[in-house]
């Protein structure tokens, strides 16, 4: 990968994490921590690039108001270089996420302003021979934001840019459907599904032959799947890598992934074979799960 910077296409959005301090009680109350925090996948893999390092700029689409402007200015405090359109018509898109006590979450989403990204928004200055392109699975899978997606692709590839796609989540996964989602990322150089999405892309159970599948069908250069606790893997068609991953114990996983891929994207950008990157993006996972937030 080049060391150019990375360009980031994906949602900007506001968490509001709720985390449970007991089981909670269906129809009933349970005691939760409550926090704000700034969200979206796009947003979260722009930051953590910046905290290593990594010249990152994020394009996304914000409500214009006080949290899409708020939002905007906490990533520039973080050195990302935000695109961001803000949006006067649709209020910024916000999570809800409930962390129960054993850190895994489930997550509510209103993409908002997010989900009316178009193609209008993309910069052309920023699509450039030697940049990377990392688009979140988001600007694919919902319609209104797909000409968005598919034209960041486009605009890649012709710019001579490589390109890597976080399939984002497993139940629109499923909806899009996955055949066609697989023709809309074909050729990409880089896949980052996490083990659930890569079963909904191949139906296979196996990770590692759903690995081998995906570079395979979508004629992916590299394929990395994500086994949360149980670390990742890497392949390129032919060899098969897998990292464990540190043992740590968990108290959000909000972000886990986005942090995983940045640290991948950083060491591939600096060199890292793959058994080095994985090491490296399996300890920025970690790093992400052991504190409460999407962010570092």
């Amino acid at each position: 990968m080049s060391a150019a910077r990375v360009v980031v296409v994906g949602d900007l959005m506001v968490d509001v994490v709720a985390a449970a301090l007991e089981p909670v009680a269906h129809a009933s109350d349970a005691a939760a921590r409550v926090s704000w925090s700034g969200g979206g996948a796009g947003a979260n893999v722009a930051a953590w690039l910046a905290a290593a390092g990594v010249p990152a700029a994020l394009v996304a689409r914000a409500g214009d108001d006080v949290m899409g402007r708020a939002a905007v200015a906490e990533l520039r405090a973080a050195g990302v270089d935000t695109r961001v359109a803000l949006d006067a018509a649709r209020a910024t898109g916000t999570c809800v996420v409930v962390v129960g006590p054993d850190g895994e979450r489930t997550m509510l989403p209103d993409r908002g302003a997010s989900r009316e990204l178009v193609p209008e928004d993309l910069p052309p200055d920023l699509f450039v021979a030697g940049a990377h392109l990392h688009l979140s699975g988001y600007a694919l899978l919902h319609p209104s934001c797909r000409p968005a997606g598919l034209a960041a692709l486009e605009r890649a590839r012709a710019a001579g840019m490589t390109a890597s796609v976080d399939p984002a989540s497993a139940a629109p996964l499923a909806a899009c459907p996955p055949a066609a989602f697989l023709e809309w990322v074909d050729g990409v150089e880089l896949l980052v599904p996490n083990r659930t999405e890569a079963t909904v892309l191949t139906a296979e159970d196996d990770p590692g032959r759903a690995a081998l599948a995906l570079a395979r069908r979508a004629r992916a250069a590299e394929v990395v799947v994500t086994l949360g606790a149980g670390g990742a893997l890497w392949t390129d068609g032919e060899r098969v890598v897998r990292e464990l991953g540190a043992p740590v114990t968990p108290v959000d996983t909000t972000g886990a992934g986005d942090a995983f891929i940045a640290g991948w994207l950083g060491a591939r950008r600096d060199g890292a074979t793959p058994a080095e990157a994985l090491r490296a993006a399996c300890a920025r996972g970690a790093e992400a799960v052991a504190r409460s937030g999407a962010r570092p």
